[in-house]
């Protein structure tokens, strides 16, 4: 896609009445910036490392509601937060289930296609 950028904003490179300032040439030089901006923009991450930080997340979250959890127990922790930590933890599980159930869905659908 970068590629496809670079080509695009050199095609309107020169301007095209003698140096006089056009729609065309202001826009090939936002398509400059902008293609410096893709550039220099960090990698975007890969699927497995978008899912591996979710995971990481849910377990997280997770063990913060227990913690939270056990402290209420031995009286060392608000009722209010103990509430607030299962609740995330709760919603945390059951995303990470829907998340779970579509992965497992599609790969039984790809299974069933014909090669």
């Amino acid at each position: 896609m970068i590629e496809s950028l670079k080509s695009v904003s050199s095609l309107t490179l020169s301007s095209p009445l003698g140096g006089a300032m056009t729609e065309n040439s202001v826009s090939s030089t936002a398509f400059q910036g902008l293609a410096q901006n893709v550039q220099n923009a960090p990698q975007p991450m890969s699927f497995a490392e978008v899912l591996g930080d979710m995971a990481s997340d849910a377990v997280g979250s997770l063990k913060a509601g227990e913690t939270k959890s056990f402290e209420s127990i031995q009286g060392k922790a608000n009722t209010r937060e103990v509430v607030d930590a299962v609740m995330t933890a709760e919603q945390t599980l059951q995303t990470a289930i829907a998340i779970r159930d579509k992965v497992v869905t599609a790969y039984l659908e790809v299974a069933r296609m014909q090669i």
